[in-house]
């Protein structure tokens, strides 16, 4: 029994009060939705500061009790209404949006019943565009996104299919995890995601296995704003443990010979040529 159009969860980890932004903008919908808060901290204290949004009815606070990773929180809520709600939108605690643009993304998966997975265009608060579409990464992308020095400007171009213009609709094989409208069917059939990755790499694996049996398309007639750190190029501990993840991301796939990249990627490339 579908008891809700739309789900959504915000994973925590001893946040600023910024989130309410991120937590206002779902629930200024006017699908059926519900919210969950997923904290990972050391202490229920962010309990308190969002207390008035936790009485509401379609809000629900879950304490983890320790830091159990991105994709392990969210899966705590996907666990819950997997079997209950049309689509799950995971959603990052630095992300606020437009009132129309849950609603725009649900008629639009409404109307392609082939879509497991929607993304808006997104910008940075400043109004620059944020290169969210990307092709299935190799380790070459990932230390040329590391060191973005000139003699990698047409490579990083390229894995971001920046070629596009990001002005069409277009299906892509790994779009960034800030804003996942998924299709809660989809999920059921490919799996949630994978908690062996603490973080950072969920959503390409995730994108990756949802795009082998479902599309996976970046729509851009509606956007979001992403305040987007990229706190891994400045924190070296937030450095240490995106290699970590990466290195067992490749382990899963394949580092050097990865037929299905190979293939997929080269799919890609040749709608733009």
């Amino acid at each position: 029994m579908i008891n809700y159009q739309l789900t959504g969860s915000i994973v925590l980890y001893k946040n600023d009060i910024s989130v309410i932004k991120a937590i206002q903008s779902f629930l200024q919908s006017t699908l059926n939705t519900k919210l969950f808060l997923i904290d990972n901290s050391p202490t229920p204290e962010l309990k308190g500061k969002l207390n008035s949004f936790i009485k509401d009815k379609s809000v629900e606070y879950i304490f983890n009790n320790e830091n159990v990773g991105y994709g392990a929180g969210h899966n705590v809520a996907i666990r819950k209404i997997i079997d209950t709600s049309k689509y799950h939108l995971i959603l990052n605690p630095d992300v606020y949006f437009e009132p129309n643009v849950l609603t725009d993304l649900y008629n639009y998966a409404e109307n392609h019943k082939e879509i497991g997975h929607l993304t808006p265009k997104v910008f940075y608060p400043d109004g620059r565009l944020q290169y969210v579409c990307k092709l299935i990464p190799t380790p070459f992308n990932l230390i040329a996104r590391l060191f973005p020095v000139a003699l990698f400007k047409k490579y990083n171009e390229r894995f971001e299919l920046r070629v596009t213009g990001y002005n069409k609709i277009m299906e892509v094989p790994y779009l960034s995890g800030s804003f996942m409208f998924l299709r809660c069917f989809a999920l059921k059939q490919i799996g949630l995601f994978d908690e062996r990755f603490f973080m950072y790499p969920e959503d390409i694996d995730l994108t990756r296995r949802m795009h082998k049996k479902f599309k996976t398309v970046f729509y851009p007639y509606v956007s979001i704003i992403h305040e987007h750190t990229k706190s891994s190029f400045k924190n070296g501990r937030m450095f240490l443990m995106h290699a970590k993840n990466m290195i067992k991301y490749f382990n899963k796939w394949g580092w050097f010979f990865d037929k299905e990249r190979t293939q997929v990627n080269t799919k890609i490339l040749q709608q733009f040529n």
